[in-house]
């Protein structure tokens, strides 16, 4: 491999090369144009322009009981789509999916919309190009000196809509994000279809990991109800605001939230975290089913 290479460790992984239906160890080496897995005996090239899907912890069921921390990578292969499967060692396939996924997409141009919504309410915002950068839980935007980040541990929920932006209805992707104590909902596009979708999976497997994060905790009415409440205050509010009945046990209540990273204080008043947002919206979306 002659061009830069940005990762290179040793793991397990099972691509159309090998001959077994075990997966066999060696090299894992990416590029800016290509990913090369290898042994002494073979290796297989996969060019990033032929890929066409990432997914962690989801394996063939012909592999499944081979693997533990996997990330398998789908991609054209001529006329057909083929999958290679990646195994790393502790925090390795985490950290190799950042840096993947950050050099499938970092450096593209977009088109964005931003904010679409403020706490759920349309604005006036025009449509602009911006760069995208990936980095480590975050997705940053830049461009005529109007660059901001969307936090990915912020994000509440996102969707594929058809969108006119650029003079155009395109496929796009809407991503709500907690900011500030509200909801900011940003409308992103890239021209390259394929890479929306793979910047779609990115931010799916960002936002599986938060909720598989708040599918450990429980919450009692008082609990859902105080967090709907500063959901309805504008997503910050002093204690006042909250009380529904006697101090202490709301200030309960409140440590209690906290704890769970639900809520957080701020220049004197509560506000929701990306994870309170999302408990919100669960909870207002059962309520409408």
């Amino acid at each position: 491999m002659s061009e830069t290479v940005v990762a290179d460790f040793v793991g397990r992984f099972h691509t159309v090369d090998v001959s077994s239906a075990e997966p066999v160890s060696g090299r894992i080496l990416l590029s800016h144009k290509r990913l090369v897995l290898a042994t002494g005996e073979f290796k297989t090239t996969i060019p990033l322009s032929k890929v066409i899907d990432v997914n962690l912890g989801t394996v063939p069921p012909a592999l499944a009981e081979f693997f533990s921390d996997t990330m398998t990578i789908a991609y054209s292969d001529g006329d057909s789509k083929t999958t290679a499967t990646i195994e790393g060692k502790g925090e390795n396939v985490e950290r190799f999916k950042t840096v993947f996924f950050k050099v499938l997409l970092s450096g593209q141009t977009v088109i964005i919309k931003h904010p679409a919504k403020r706490g759920g309410r349309v604005t006036d915002a025009g449509d602009r190009k911006m760069k995208l950068k990936l980095r480590k839980g975050t997705l940053r935007l830049e461009g005529n000196g109007e660059n901001f980040e969307v936090d990915l541990g912020s994000v509440t929920s996102f969707s594929r809509e058809k969108r006119d932006l650029g003079g155009k209805i395109r496929p796009a992707l809407s991503v709500d994000h907690a900011s500030g104590g509200t909801t900011l909902t940003t409308i992103i596009t890239l021209p390259n279809n394929r890479k929306l979708n793979l910047l779609g999976r990115f931010l799916k497997l960002e936002y599986s990991e938060l909720m598989e994060e708040l599918e450990d905790l429980e919450f009692t009415e008082e609990q859902i109800e105080a967090l709907v409440t500063l959901y309805s205050a504008g997503g910050r509010a002093d204690l006042s605001q909250l009380l529904t009945g006697d101090v202490t046990e709301t200030q309960i209540i409140l440590d209690q939230l906290r704890d769970k990273e639900l809520i957080s204080d701020v220049d004197g008043a509560m506000e929701l975290s990306a994870k309170g947002q999302a408990v919100v919206s669960d909870h207002i979306e059962d309520v409408n089913m």
